[in-house]
């Protein structure tokens, strides 16, 4: 609850600041407005979008990750390996985020325009009368503005803190370390990965938010209007939500895979044909 929380008042902070002052100052107003129920609005579309975005984002990562392996070659995938998750998450995120922008538009509506609609069942009927499909993908522009950014940090920041977590922390190898501990350096991980992604996707997100509240507004006229300093609204809440989101989203999928036995690549090391044309072996 509190974490839905957070996505609730992480919208409403930008549209009224002067009402919601703070995480628990928002957290109190809600509660005291519209009781228990107030803190879960919007839940549906929030577990929808997001559910079928997570499944297009960590799928099409595999998928693109070795396609694009497979045409740089075993020995440029380990010297461009930055370049590589950079590549396969901006292309899975760009087909995630087609899946996620309805839930999100829909989302929105309901939690910023009191009145408007208590229920997925209610907004996405209303939504189509008024606009059509636009109403549900006007919003997809700056989505991918703020999830492409983000998804590229997310993917390419936690492969390259896992790999620096078991060369310099982790004071054993990854093969010698059990289950667990694996999984502890997944959630750490994750949890890095999720600061840098809220800071990097932040103003976009400020810009969706607003965005898909009003109707005729276009994201360069939302841009100019909230400002340099408007954009950077709510960033210490979204710090949190997004770390903690990020961290348990890396530990649940890297726990899936080890329950059912998947493949997990170590990190990634030289292959021993460039470290022959290096001149490291003998």
């Amino acid at each position: 609850i509190f974490l839905v929380h957070l996505i609730i008042f992480l919208v409403l902070k930008k549209v009224d600041p002067q009402k919601y002052k703070g995480i628990f100052n928002g957290f109190s107003v809600t509660l005291k407005e519209d009781g228990v129920r107030g803190l879960a609005k919007g839940w549906a579309p929030t577990f929808i979008g997001y559910s079928l975005q997570g499944l297009c984002k960590f799928g099409f990562y595999e998928v693109f990750k070795v396609l694009y392996s497979n045409m740089l070659g075993e020995e440029n995938t380990y010297l461009w390996r930055t370049s590589l998750y950079l590549a396969a998450s901006a292309s899975a995120e760009f087909f995630a985020d087609i899946a996620l922008a309805p839930m999100e538009a829909t989302k929105v509506r309901i939690q910023t325009q009191p009145g408007y609609a208590n229920t997925l069942r209610d907004a996405a009927p209303k939504m189509y009368k008024e606009e059509g499909l636009k109403a549900f993908y006007k919003g997809v522009a700056p989505l991918w503005m703020r999830q492409i950014p983000y998804t590229m940090m997310k993917f390419a920041c936690f492969e390259r803190t896992v790999e620096a977590l078991y060369k310099f922390v982790v004071p054993k190898p990854r093969s010698e370390c059990s289950k667990p501990e694996q999984l502890v350096v997944t959630f750490v991980a994750g949890y890095i990965a999720g600061v840098f992604c809220a800071i990097v996707s932040h103003p976009a997100d400020s810009v969706v938010s607003v965005l898909n509240k009003e109707k005729g507004s276009s994201a360069s006229q939302v841009l100019q209007r909230l400002g340099f300093k408007g954009v950077w609204k709510g960033l210490f809440a979204r710090i949190i939500m997004i770390g903690t989101l990020t961290a348990l989203q890396w530990f649940i999928y890297d726990s899936v895979k080890v329950y059912f036995r998947l493949p997990r690549p170590p990190p990634p090391e030289m292959p021993e044909s460039l470290k022959k044309k290096l001149g490291l072996t003998q």
